[in-house]
């Protein structure tokens, strides 16, 4: 088949979605996207409002991809990359009823209060532990193995409430952290590992995935905005309700009674029995077993700031800390413009998979908790916000727990059975901006090294 020949569909115009869709343009494939909601760009999405600029859903991401760095590259003209003020770069973690500056190397590691002396001392010996044998070892288990119980309450758990808003004991090293399991498998070390990771950088090919946080000027959705103008917007179509894909034969598909050759699906788990009902119902099962956190997210904001100092990226909460928000993100002190100059911008989020109630609090008991909850953390004598908004996220962040396996393999099968269809998405290979934009990069590169 020529590559004039194809005609691809791809559904979803998430992050996801528009790289897919922009790269196999770019390639000079012929492509449609469709869309359920009448807007593009997912859970991404930056509003404006009294002198306030905010993102419902993602903040920021980090450049951890090189295909991340090379979009942003290819789109310069039209969406300017912004990186996180350095000034802003402390992360703390909430410990005793105060925040604590999080140090993982140098003197400070050494007297911060978040680790025990045993684990300080444990950790000497972390390069010659042995190295792990179980595949399928939860992020808890590695990490109580090689670092200790209070790196994993300190540290480990607040790391993954940020990222997953997930458990540590439910998620599989292998698939949620696959960077650092890799350390140990090919290393013996996440010490020795670092270090040589660090040598290979310096001595190697330059890389553009500098890992810093990123976000766009203006806002993540300038991102969006980019996409679909280099895509067309003629060739993406909103607003698709009750979007269904069917077989028309070995070789084509049929999306909304128009044919394809190729099908790209980027939608979650949940979303799949629905839009494909000719996939067998015995692998959509192992696909749908992976649970979703739900995340309600409340965006602050003060036009005076009269709490502690903010000079930070944020703050984190251990589980056992017993505080009713996972975390505290401070948009305003490391990203330019988004608060007034004496103000303060702070998104707080709340629930994930332990306390997953909360997404059904009503918008009043929302605002009592957090009301108490950033107060106290935050020091505020009066808590009188300026801007306050509230986001609800049922299938915010998949879990890459331990149906992780059987999921993939099912994804795998029904590829391989049904020609021509790809199921992405954040179901797979990451869950990061940047995971998302190398996939779909990945998929538009696969398509021309077949077709070209």
């Amino acid at each position: 088949m020529q590559k004039k020949e194809l005609n691809i569909a791809v559904i979803g115009a998430g992050l996801t979605g528009l790289t897919t869709a922009y790269y196999l343009q770019k390639f000079g494939f012929q492509v449609q996207v469709f869309e359920k909601d009448n807007r593009a760009g997912g859970v991404i999405k930056t509003h404006q409002k009294n002198g306030f600029v905010y993102e419902s859903g993602p903040n920021t991401g980090s450049m951890s991809q090189e295909e991340a760095a090379e979009l942003f590259e290819d789109l310069a003209a039209d969406c300017t990359l912004e990186y996180a003020n350095q000034a802003a770069k402390a992360r703390w973690i909430w410990l005793g009823n105060k925040w604590h500056e999080m140090h993982m190397g140098g003197f400070k590691s050494l007297t911060t209060p978040l680790f025990s002396w045993h684990d300080k001392l444990r950790m000497l010996g972390e390069p010659w532990r042995k190295k792990g044998n179980n595949p399928n070892e939860t992020v808890a288990d590695m990490v109580r193995r090689r670092m200790g119980k209070t790196f994993l309450r300190n540290a480990v758990d607040p790391f993954l409430s940020g990222v997953y808003a997930g458990d540590p004991e439910q998620l599989v090293t292998r698939f949620a952290l696959p960077k650092l399991y890799a350390l140990e498998q090919n290393y013996g070390s996440f010490i020795r590992g670092g270090i040589q990771k660090h040598r290979e950088r310096k001595n190697g090919k330059p890389t553009k995935a500098n890992r810093q946080v990123f976000s766009v000027e203006n806002g993540l959705e300038n991102l969006i905005n980019a996409l679909v103008k280099n895509i067309g917007s003629e060739n993406i179509r909103l607003a698709c309700k009750n979007l269904e894909v069917k077989q028309s034969n070995e070789f084509h598909f049929s999306v909304n009674s128009e044919s394809f050759t190729h099908v790209i699906s980027t939608v979650g788990s949940h979303a799949l029995r629905s839009l494909f009902p000719f996939l067998p119902k015995a692998k959509l099962g192992a696909i749908e077993k992976m649970n979703y956190a739900k995340i309600t997210q409340v965006i602050l904001g003060f036009n005076n700031w009269e709490g502690i100092p903010i000079q930070s990226f944020g703050g984190l909460v251990p589980s056992a800390e017993n505080r009713d928000v996972l975390g505290i993100l401070l948009p305003g002190s490391f990203l330019k413009n988004r608060a007034p100059k004496n103000g303060a911008l702070l998104s707080v989020f709340l629930g994930g998979v332990k306390k997953p109630e909360f997404f059904e609090y009503s918008k009043q008991e929302i605002e009592q908790i957090v009301k108490k909850e950033v107060g106290e953390m935050m020091g505020l004598k009066q808590f009188k916000p300026d801007l306050l908004e509230l986001f609800r996220y049922k299938y915010a962040i998949p879990q890459y727990s331990f149906e992780s396996e059987q999921k993939l393999q099912a994804i795998s099968d029904l590829e391989t059975e049904f020609k021509g269809l790809t199921l992405a998405g954040n179901m797979r290979d990451g869950i990061g901006m940047a995971d998302r934009i190398k996939q779909g990069r990945i998929i538009a590169n696969n398509f021309f090294t077949t077709y070209s």
